[in-house]
């Protein structure tokens, strides 16, 4: 199989700047980074956009359903090239990945601050989903698998603490802007601060994997000078093809279940104002029970990721999932302020649990030689299938008259992938694979 294509940059070592045996292992160094390119991935998510939709609606005199519209298209047109991200990072590297990723949303922002008319929102919409949920996101959960072996599902668990973090914050502050700059200014000011602030940072200090400042996974250290264990190295940088990774049950099952937390969560967030006003909840109600959910959902993204370094997936996998279906059915039978912020917290530790297993799932079942290309075909079906939820619930209201059918749905779909997940084991290496290990 050929060689892994990133090639090591040597800036530090050429520099002298080789670590000492002792010094701090960089892997604590690029968590905080990727963290930041999570939570700069909120413009394009639904919890960052959703704060816009009433006053971008009224500005372009759109319709509630034509609004909608927009997302879901955009948000289909974006999914598809996220899978060719993927390659390009695998050729090139995390690093000027990001770089390229982080330039082109921050124009993302700005072109959406210009949106008149439906056709260029659905053009904003698809460039803010690519390239914020999509291609952010995705990068920033690829780079921590190059660093962390060990303790991998632990560190996926702090980073995925940014989005608990975003998720509390970042509306009550796109509020603010709307309120200061109007929608337009304050697309454009998270545009130009997600750049200013990101670009130099990750130029300065981002790396593509830990032999570029004299480490190897996990912190062991190496000079310029010696040989590291070979052993360890082709034993940690194995890694099944895409097409072997196509061919096992786990990867479905696995995909399956990110896809109907994608769908499901979405549907639900996108229309949580509305669905409360049903079942004689208020606005505050909704803003209450979002904050549940999003401690809910960092503390248990921690909990779960620190679990699957020690539990085995498939028992998690299934734990999540089923949480999910408990949680959905907790929103649909929620009349009090409390249990819709107790539903609201179920949902959030369900997909804690979940996604604190998947993370690192991905580099310990399949390896991480072609990782890029693996999660570029996940995110592109994860975007995917956030398009569909909103435009279930929101055609299902139209025709029934409530939400009710489509929670009912929703609280049903995940309960088959629950079961299924019971037997995604860890697929057995490749011949090839094998023999060189």
């Amino acid at each position: 199989m050929a060689e892994c294509t990133i090639e090591p940059c040597q800036e530090l070592e050429a520099a002298g700047a080789a670590p000492r045996a002792g010094s701090l292992y960089y892997g604590w160094i690029m968590l905080p980074l990727t963290m930041a390119a999570l939570v700069a991935s909120a413009p394009g998510q639904t919890f960052g956009v959703s704060i816009f939709n009433e006053p971008m609606r009224l500005s372009l005199g759109l319709s509630y359903g034509q609004l909608s519209a927009a997302y879901m298209v955009g948000t289909l047109l974006g999914a598809l090239p996220i899978t060719y991200v993927g390659v390009l990072m695998d050729r090139h590297g995390p690093r000027k990945s990001m770089l390229t990723i982080v330039s082109l949303f921050s124009i993302a922002c700005l072109v959406t601050s210009q949106v008149h008319g439906w056709p260029m929102l659905v053009v904003a919409f698809c460039l803010l989903r690519m390239l914020g949920p999509g291609a952010l996101a995705f990068t920033s959960s690829n780079t921590l698998a190059f660093w962390f072996e060990r303790r991998l599902g632990m560190v996926e668990g702090i980073r995925q603490l940014g989005m608990g973090g975003a998720m509390l914050l970042i509306p009550t502050l796109n509020l603010w802007l709307i309120t200061q700059w109007g929608w337009r200014g304050a697309y454009a000011l998270l545009g130009g601060v997600i750049w200013c602030t990101l670009f130099p940072l990750f130029s300065l200090y981002f790396r593509d994997r830990p032999e570029d400042v004299g480490h190897l996974l996990d912190g062991a250290h190496s000079s310029p000078t010696s040989t590291p264990d070979v052993g360890a190295r082709v034993d940690l940088w194995w890694g099944f093809t895409l097409e072997e990774t196509l061919r096992t049950f786990a990867f479905w099952i696995v995909t399956a279940g990110t896809a109907v937390f994608s769908l499901v969560h979405t549907a639900v967030f996108f229309c949580l104002v509305p669905i409360f006003h049903e079942r004689g909840l208020t606005s505050q109600d909704a803003a209450v029970a979002m904050t549940a959910f999003a401690a809910c959902l960092a503390l248990m993204q921690l909990t779960g990721g620190t679990l699957a370094d020690h539990v085995r997936a498939p028992v998690l996998l299934f734990t999540g999932t089923a949480g999910l279906a408990c949680g959905v059915f907790m929103v649909y039978v929620a009349r009090t302020p409390l249990a819709a912020a107790l539903a609201a917290a179920a949902l959030g530790a369900a997909q804690g649990v979940f996604f604190g297993t998947a993370q690192p799932l991905w580099a310990r079942y399949f390896g991480r030689r072609h990782i890029g290309k693996i999660r570029g075909v996940l995110m592109t079906i994860n975007v995917a299938a956030s398009s569909v939820g909103p435009l279930f619930a929101g055609i299902t209201h139209d025709m029934t008259g409530s939400f009710g059918t489509s929670l009912v749905v929703f609280s049903m779909l995940p309960l088959p992938i629950a079961l299924l997940s019971l037997f995604a084991w860890a697929p057995r290496r490749p011949a090839a694979e094998t023999a060189d290990g």
